[in-house]
């Protein structure tokens, strides 16, 4: 054994390692208080799947992308948490599966209570907006991996679904109705080019441009709407084809993954107003209208096919939970694929 001496170096502790263990105890404690199912190791959750002969589990990951540095740069980091529940759960539903619970993983350079109060608090919020539960995440504090200022999201999130009322694409027919539903903007896809357009065409951020009701990085942080009671309430009305969640690649690159190899869905653009923002960003960067479809949702955050019988049912069901939706398109026969006209 050694015996330190009066005036002997002292050794290296982790905090001056750059990670603060009290910090983090303290965000875990903060949480908690708020969330019940949060504290150990793991969460516990009560799996409830009476009324499913079959019931399957489903599971999504998913993270908030670049717009983390639009919400870094602008300081307003309580939006991004909604983000990222979004990402997941918009995933989850498109089968017709029920989000049980969430997880986040948050890392960052140097951890902070305001910085990490306010990213949380969307994390909860997002929670809450898709009512499943915060059931456990990890906060990593990783000086040197990230610079100071810099962090990054990532979600994950598990539902359930009756196998045989799954909704996967698979009797999408023929004649089937396309149904869109409005989005908040941007969401969470497309903005590294959404950066260069702006820095591009020297644009601020704190500037109210020609049709935006808000400035252009609110518009850009709006976050990305959470379809789940929206879809919840459809699947009461009526019975659809399939769904599908409007992320990266567009309309194309997203309604063409619930389509069976003999359908085509005929897309018509006119169908729904164009929200100014996308406008404006095909203006600034002078954008092609096909890469603008193939990047951004261009006001379309989600997609449902349906039987031309069920489809009024459909846009009442979605109008009636305060989200707008319009009847763009149909499915004919052919090669698999999304034309845009």
């Amino acid at each position: 054994m050694t015996t330190r001496r009066s005036g002997q170096r002292k050794g290296l502790t982790y905090s001056q390692a750059g990670v603060s263990i009290a910090e983090g105890d303290a965000l875990v404690a903060r949480l908690a208080k708020n969330n019940k199912a949060i504290g150990g190791f793991s969460g516990l959750f009560d799996l409830n799947v009476r009324g499913m002969r079959e019931p399957v589990l489903l599971a999504s990951t998913d993270g908030v992308g670049t717009k983390l540095l639009v919400a870094q740069k602008l300081g307003k980091l309580d939006t991004v948490g909604i983000d990222l529940v979004a990402m997941v759960v918009n995933d989850l539903i498109v089968t017709g599966a029920r989000p049980l619970f969430f997880l986040d993983y948050y890392a960052t350079g140097k951890l902070t209570r305001a910085e990490s109060d306010a990213v949380l608090a969307g994390v909860m919020a997002g929670c809450r907006e898709a009512d499943v539960p915060l059931l456990g995440g990890e906060t990593a504090e990783m000086p040197g991996l990230y610079k100071p200022g810099d962090f990054d999201l990532a979600g994950f999130g598990v539902a359930v679904a009756d196998r045989r009322r799954l909704v996967d694409g698979s009797t999408v027919q023929p004649g089937d109705v396309v149904i869109g539903v409005g989005s908040s903007g941007v969401h969470s896809n497309g903005f590294s080019l959404v950066r260069a357009i702006v820095k591009r065409a020297r644009r601020s951020m704190g500037r109210r441009y020609e049709g935006l009701d808000a400035t252009l990085g609110e518009a850009l942080l709006r976050p990305t709407v959470i379809y789940v009671r929206a879809v919840r309430a459809l699947l009461e009305a009526a019975r659809p084809t399939a769904m599908a969640h409007i992320t990266g690649g567009g309309l194309p690159g997203n309604v063409v993954r619930v389509l069976p190899k003999d359908a085509r869905a005929v897309i018509d653009t006119s169908a729904w107003p164009l929200p100014p923002l996308f406008a404006r960003l095909q203006e600034w960067g002078d954008v092609d209208r096909d890469e603008m479809f193939r990047v951004f949702n261009m006001g379309i955050g989600y997609v449902v096919v349906c039987r031309p019988g069920d489809a009024t049912r459909c846009l009442k069901a979605l109008e009636a939970s305060g989200l707008p939706a319009w009847r763009i398109g149909e499915i004919l026969r052919g090669r698999r694929g999304v034309s845009l006209k």
